[in-house]
């Protein structure tokens, strides 16, 4: 494995920006950014040979540092939404920041996404690490993260996510990258596959009214693989909120700490396949509603509305403020150790995956 650094540019508080590039033995790349712990490109091959950028990212690696897309980060302290921006932990309530709506969405304005981590390569992989204060957009207790990156000659992207804390808090990582894997366009031809039977309802703002429903007679069913645009634009609540897909699924058989595939996502035309393996118990996917306007893209281009798939392996949405969630609690003396997998491979038909 091949690891080369390379500044990008400085912040205005004299911060320096660095990007990472990893190359494995049959010469395919993926490289990383250290504000907010970002996946900038993932370089691989289609069916006949030819390699192509797969991950949305940036032309302008500096405005990652300014950017509102969250584009290919790892949010936190808490990714996804929290109702009202509020929750009580151990008998005592938190507020924080408000940002999406009457929600706190990815940690804040401040959150993990909009800070720059501290980068340093071990060995053969590239570790992210970043101290969050108590108080940090209005959380409890000191935390500790790292966002440690794994990439293996079989085109395997591995983000494995760790955390310590010095009290009780509440805490959910995951990765923000978007993906097409033809490369440009679209991303509604895309098939894609989840492991789930059930979805999380949510109010009008996307946040879970708190139970679980069925997939089956649903836009939301997923169970076999079909393209993302075939039902996008059904008069259905969850899409209709949305503008799309914005939604969370329950993994079918979810046991904690036990690694299960959660998603497939293929391309008809190039016959590229991702597929996706986590420990958490839940996958949101968002298909790009609203990326038209943010920073030039990677080549020159204006990415447009769903112009890429976000597949973020996660705990609940609002699990905070509903028991009956996956708990998302981490205390002192506890370990948070999350992992996702990328596995990037080809298919000469990928209609049937």
């Amino acid at each position: 494995m091949d690891i080369e650094q390379k500044v990008a540019g400085f912040t205005p508080e004299g911060d320096v920006v660095v990007v990472y590039t990893m190359r494995n033995s049959k010469g395919y790349e993926v490289e990383l950014c250290n504000a907010g712990a970002a996946i900038v490109s993932v370089r691989v091959p289609d069916k006949n040979g030819k390699v192509g950028d797969v991950a949305l990212g940036y032309e302008n690696r500096m405005d990652y540092v300014t950017e509102g897309a969250c584009m290919g980060k790892v949010p936190g302290r808490y990714a996804n939404r929290i109702a009202k921006g509020c929750f009580t932990l151990d008998g005592k309530e938190y507020r924080l920041a408000v940002n999406n709506g009457p929600n706190a969405l990815h940690g804040g304005p401040t959150g993990f996404h909009q800070s720059l981590w501290e980068g340093r390569v071990e060995e053969n992989r590239v570790i992210f690490a970043f101290d969050s204060p108590a108080g940090h957009e209005g959380y409890p207790s000191d935390l500790y993260v790292e966002a440690v990156y794994d990439w293996d000659d079989d085109n395997r992207l591995e983000l494995t996510l760790l955390a310590q804390t010095n009290g009780a808090t509440v805490i959910n990582l995951t990765s923000h990258a978007y993906f097409n894997l033809a490369g440009e366009g679209d991303i509604k031809s895309h098939t894609l596959r989840l492991a789930s039977s059930k979805y999380l309802p949510t109010d009008p703002t996307l946040i879970p009214k708190g139970e679980l429903a069925d997939v089956e007679g649903t836009p939301m069913d997923f169970r076999t693989a079909k393209p993302l645009g075939r039902d996008i634009d059904a008069d259905f609540p969850a899409l209709l909120f949305g503008k799309g897909y914005d939604n969370c699924w329950a993994l079918d058989g979810w046991q904690e700490g036990i690694m299960q595939e959660a998603a497939l996502l293929a391309d008809p035309t190039t016959g590229r396949t991702m597929r996706v393996l986590t420990d958490q118990p839940a996958v949101q996917v968002y298909t790009g509603n609203w990326l038209s306007g943010i920073p030039m893209g990677k080549g020159g281009v204006r990415y447009e509305d769903y112009g890429g798939v976000a597949i973020e392996c996660q705990g609940y949405p609002d699990a905070p403020n509903k028991p009956h969630f996956p708990s998302q609690v981490l205390r002192k003396g506890e370990r948070y150790e999350r992992h996702i997998v990328f596995e990037f491979g080809v298919e000469d038909s990928v209609e049937n995956c």
